[in-house]
């Protein structure tokens, strides 16, 4: 994860270079929320996946550049006052508090951009039908039937009434498809089939639920120092989450067996894939 960050860091440091003009501020924001802090979790699982074909991994780390700028670019948005309204982020001041709002919404825009001219690049593949499904699969998980869609159902969920269904079927939009999308992108760079991604795709979507029931529990018991952001935010705002609906114990229960079920999704593969099972288990073990 650290080789990662780091490399992700790099990447986008190079593509992010300020230039001589009155653009200045924007590249700053971008730069702001896109380089330093933050897990990397996503690369990684893109790494990992591509690491199952045996991509190369300077291309695998262009796509993985490419979701983590489609994730911070909704953590810009999600931390707007029209939305989240949060002053932290990653241990620092959200973007909107560092600049101003309008710049935050023109480096969420841009680095949502950025994401699909890197996936566009002959530099990601050199196979254009390639790139054209990396670009759409990215679109997909980003737009209304994935991460926006579920972001529009957790703005209402402060006012509704959710039973776990409800909740589950929010974050496996909002969590869930980008996830989802790290573990298609590596079997698309491999050229697996669609048919050849039901295994990938089980684990995207456990691992994802384990992964959101921990932060979960991170909002009820963790600490602003270690996640870098406010907690105690759902109780206050009266939402519904996987802890407040099944408790504290059950909660952590159930993402154990998701956790056990997305491993078993990885049975096919050797020791290629277990990179892909330390991370399960970071999911839920994590401190921040």
């Amino acid at each position: 994860m650290a080789r990662v960050q780091r490399e992700v860091d790099a990447f986008l440091d190079g593509v992010l270079e300020i230039p001589p003009d009155p653009r200045v501020p924007l590249y700053e924001a971008m730069r702001h929320a896109a380089i330093g802090g933050g897990k990397r979790l996503r690369p990684l699982l893109v790494v990992a996946a591509c690491a199952l074909f045996h991509t190369d991994r300077s291309r695998a780390m262009r796509v993985g550049a490419a979701v983590e700028c489609v994730h911070v670019y909704s953590l810009i948005h999600d931390d707007l006052p029209a939305m989240d309204d949060d002053d932290i982020r990653r241990g620092k001041p959200t973007v909107h508090r560092a600049f101003d709002e309008a710049t935050a919404i023109l480096a969420g825009d841009s680095l949502h951009a950025l994401a699909f001219e890197i996936l566009a690049d002959d530099a990601t593949h050199e196979d254009p039908f390639v790139r054209t499904e990396l670009v759409r699969e990215l679109a997909r998980a980003a737009g209304p039937a994935g991460m926006a869609g579920g972001q529009m159902m957790d703005l209402g969920a402060a006012t509704a009434s959710l039973d776990i269904s409800a909740v589950t079927r929010l974050q496996q939009l909002k969590t869930g498809a980008l996830i989802g999308f790290c573990l298609d992108a590596g079997a698309i760079m491999g050229r697996v089939p669609p048919e050849g991604r039901t295994p990938l795709r089980g684990y995207a979507r456990d691992v994802g639920l384990a992964f959101q029931i921990a932060d979960d529990l991170l909002d009820e018991e963790g600490s602003e120092a270690k996640t870098g952001k406010r907690v105690g935010k759902d109780r206050a705002r009266g939402k519904e989450t996987f802890v407040s609906l099944l408790g504290r114990e059950r909660a952590r229960q159930q993402a154990e067996l998701l956790v056990g079920q997305a491993v078993e999704y990885l049975a096919r593969y050797g020791v290629e894939a277990d990179l892909l099972r330390e991370i399960a288990r970071f999911a839920i073990d994590r401190d921040h």
